[in-house]
């Protein structure tokens, strides 16, 4: 399981680089840069504790994990 501190690590990571996604696809649309990094930064906020809850709630759940038993057992 993560800890809190590595998913915001995670969560942060990721929305620097969709931030620069979202604000690159919105200023060659539109061709202004005021509305692409409005629109980037709206992106990022709402998504970045979408993100985190969805990372937290995955933490949770075991589908898909390997357990890994010791080497010894005392």
């Amino acid at each position: 399981m993560d800890t809190t501190r590595r998913s915001i690590a995670k969560a942060l990571s990721w929305r620097v680089l969709a931030t620069a996604i979202t604000a690159s696809i919105v200023f060659g649309a539109t061709g202004n840069l005021d509305f692409a990094a409005t629109i980037g930064l709206i992106d990022t906020g709402i998504k970045f504790f979408i993100y985190f809850g969805h990372e937290r709630l995955w933490n949770r759940i075991s589908y898909g994990r390997k357990k890994i038993e010791p080497e010894y057992m005392i």
